[in-house]
């Protein structure tokens, strides 16, 4: 079994809000990521997606979407990012979502020797910037579920062989990859690896990938991939 990674698709199969307004980097980008997935992916191996599915208001304006992710090789695992609307209660999702897609909320899920949580986190402040009310409220909620997450993941733990993944949409560092509340989070669970997304365009002050105090991170956004999977495991 094989583990890999990728985010941030915006999907709108329905064409309301097609992603090729943003630049070059979204031009046949679906094409790539199907073409990539399909040569890489087996049925028994796991895709993390980590938030930004598709751009969906509601889940039945998101069938189609769904059905495209559903259509392509392995097991889906998801969580939610700040723009999938269409996401609201876990126990209809869990009902209404393909069986090979599943969502993670506050929660984990164990497969094999690997033990995957997640939740979607929120931006960390930048160095001498101060957050807002609002920033500092959501920031402090997500802590909180990320805590939950880890502390449901730990108890799924029964062997120095199982290795914990934990998802997030938003990076849990801010663009110099300082430590942060999220990083203290993740050290003190002792998470071996983290995959996360939100982050696009060239512009943007980001790395693919770095190890900070023996955690593995891995930026997932497609668009930063140029299209293509991650293999983590």
């Amino acid at each position: 079994m094989k583990i890999f990674a990728i985010s941030d698709l915006h999907l709108c199969l329905s064409g309301a809000k097609p992603m090729e307004i943003f630049g070059d980097a979204w031009d046949n980008y679906l094409e790539q990521i199907k073409e990539d997935w399909q040569s890489k992916v087996g049925d028994d191996d796991i895709v993390l997606m980590c938030g930004d599915m598709s751009w969906a208001l509601r889940l039945d304006e998101a069938k189609k979407d769904l059905e495209y992710v559903s259509s392509l090789n392995g097991k889906k695992i998801i969580i939610r990012g700040n723009h999938d609307y269409w996401w609201k209660s876990i126990s209809n999702l869990r009902a209404e979502l393909p069986k090979d897609i599943y969502p993670l909320q506050n929660d984990a899920i164990k497969i094999g020797n690997y033990i995957i949580c997640g939740t979607r986190g929120w931006t960390v402040p930048e160095k001498n910037r101060q957050q807002t009310e609002e920033d500092e409220k959501i920031y402090k909620r997500e802590l909180i579920r990320l805590d939950l997450s880890l502390s449901f993941a730990s108890k799924l733990k029964c062997s120095e062989d199982d290795k914990l993944i934990c998802m997030l949409h938003y990076p849990p560092f801010n663009s110099s990859l300082e430590n942060s509340d999220f990083t203290e989070i993740l050290e003190k669970y002792s998470v071996d690896k983290v995959i996360y997304g939100h982050l696009h365009g060239n512009t943007c002050r980001s790395v693919n990938y770095t190890n900070i105090n023996g955690i593995d991170y891995f930026l997932t956004s497609c668009d930063k991939l140029k299209n293509k999977l991650v293999q983590i495991y």
